[in-house]
């Protein structure tokens, strides 16, 4: 009697069936650190610019950037922290720069906007609560209406 070697339907399901069951649990999971991934990019870049914000204001206060007697000394545009101001301590007319390039927000999905108007932008009168854009660049936050794994609002962060 010829033995033929192979799997028998009822294997074959079974092999299936498990296959299946691993794939439902490992795409939350999958799922999961998407988002804690795109959290730490939107960490990251939240960081950058107000960093980059702080060390504007900062060289208005020392006297290295111009200002009128009526601005708070913060940028008046998100874009001036790239694109560099003249520092007016230096005789050579050179500009500071106080980031490469502007991060774009990872929870924006518009292509078609640059990465300064991914960001919502918060003016110094404006209060915390209630974020409007004015006269100055005060702090930046996020557009996107998404809760983070930790429970809070992104716009919060």
């Amino acid at each position: 009697m010829v033995r033929t070697r192979g799997f028998t339907l009822i294997e074959l399901m079974v092999t299936l069936t498990i296959l299946a069951v691993l794939a439902t649990v490992a795409l939350p999971l999958s799922q999961v650190a998407a988002t804690r991934n795109r959290e730490s990019e939107l960490r990251q870049a939240l960081w950058q610019i107000r960093s980059a914000i702080d060390a504007y204001k900062q060289a208005v206060d020392d006297g290295r950037v111009s200002k009128s007697l009526d601005d708070t000394g913060y940028p008046p545009e998100l874009n001036l922290l790239a694109d560099g101001v003249k520092d007016a301590k230096d005789p050579t007319g050179k500009k500071i720069y106080f980031l490469r390039r502007i991060p774009r927000d990872p929870f924006c999905d518009c292509p078609s906007m640059s990465n300064v108007q991914t960001w919502g932008l918060r003016s110094y009168a404006s209060p915390p609560d209630s974020p409007q854009e004015g006269r100055d660049v005060y702090d930046v936050y996020t557009r996107s209406n998404g809760v983070g794994l930790n429970g809070t609002p992104y716009r919060d962060w």
